[in-house]
């Protein structure tokens, strides 16, 4: 007879040795079959790769999926936050693609060309410090995650594109450092937004070499990936222009 406190203990089953072993082969092998076949998909991802490009196909058209999501979010009415400028600090050199060697300042010159790759004007550093002065003190970020808010001197990008308006009707901007190390492509709304300076000052101080003297891009609505340090030329192009860490796996557009 039973009651409603019985229950029903099943017999503990002990597995012998053998039974032990051929278990964990078969785990084993079961282990080695995923890991191979894992390897295997990551080695067809990687031939399905575009010429020039160092990512694999698949997770080069992510990048461009969340590209395409983040310009439609672009407005030139949609502005980063501003700091105050007590609130500056110094900002890591991380990085010295394109300012590795020390260049002559003075003889620094900057080629601006037209879509039909022809030279429209060639200028020094006083054609940009003649401009309308701005300062921005803004959060400087950078892809690896770390961030420090800088005041940056200079005159909007804008400003410069009026000497060109023709031509700064192009759907890109492309950019180079003079040794040709450093390349980056932007698109022209972004490089038209108010907070896109063509900047020679930090912390109220000029640029040093390392942080991009005589001229670099400050742009607090982009990665630091993309604020080219030294510039010396400016083309307004139709084509998508070379860009340094694009072409090793990262955003094109870059944008926050």
């Amino acid at each position: 007879m039973s009651n409603d406190n019985d229950f029903y203990v099943s017999p503990r089953r002990t597995m012998t040795a053998e039974e032990f072993e051929g278990k964990g082969r078969r785990s084993f092998l079961i282990g080695l079959l995923a890991l191979g076949l894992g390897g295997a998909g990551i080695t067809e991802l990687s031939r399905q790769q575009a010429p020039g490009d160092r990512i694999a196909a698949p997770l080069r058209s992510v990048h461009d999926f969340n590209s395409a999501i983040w310009q439609s979010f672009y407005s030139p009415d949609r502005l980063s936050p501003t700091f105050d400028p007590s609130e500056a600090g110094p900002i890591r050199i991380n990085g010295r693609h394109g300012v590795r060697n020390e260049i002559d300042l003075d003889a620094w010159t900057l080629d601006a060309i037209g879509p039909d790759g022809s030279t429209l004007g060639q200028h020094v550093i006083d054609d940009f410090t003649s401009m309308p002065f701005e300062e921005m003190t803004v959060e400087h970020k950078c892809v690896e995650g770390w961030s420090q808010i800088v005041t940056w001197g200079g005159t909007a990008f804008a400003n410069f594109a009026a000497l060109y308006p023709d031509a700064a009707e192009a759907e890109f901007v492309n950019m180079e450092t003079p040794d040709g190390v450093y390349q980056v492509s932007l698109d022209r709304d972004s490089m038209l937004h108010p907070q896109t300076l063509l900047a020679w000052e930090l912390n109220g101080e000029p640029l040093t070499q390392l942080h991009g003297a005589p001229l670099r891009l400050a742009m607090p609505h982009k990665y630091g990936i993309k604020q080219i340090k030294r510039i010396s030329r400016i083309e307004f192009s139709n084509v998508r222009g070379p860009d340094y860490w694009t072409e090793r796996g990262y955003d094109w557009y870059a944008g926050l």
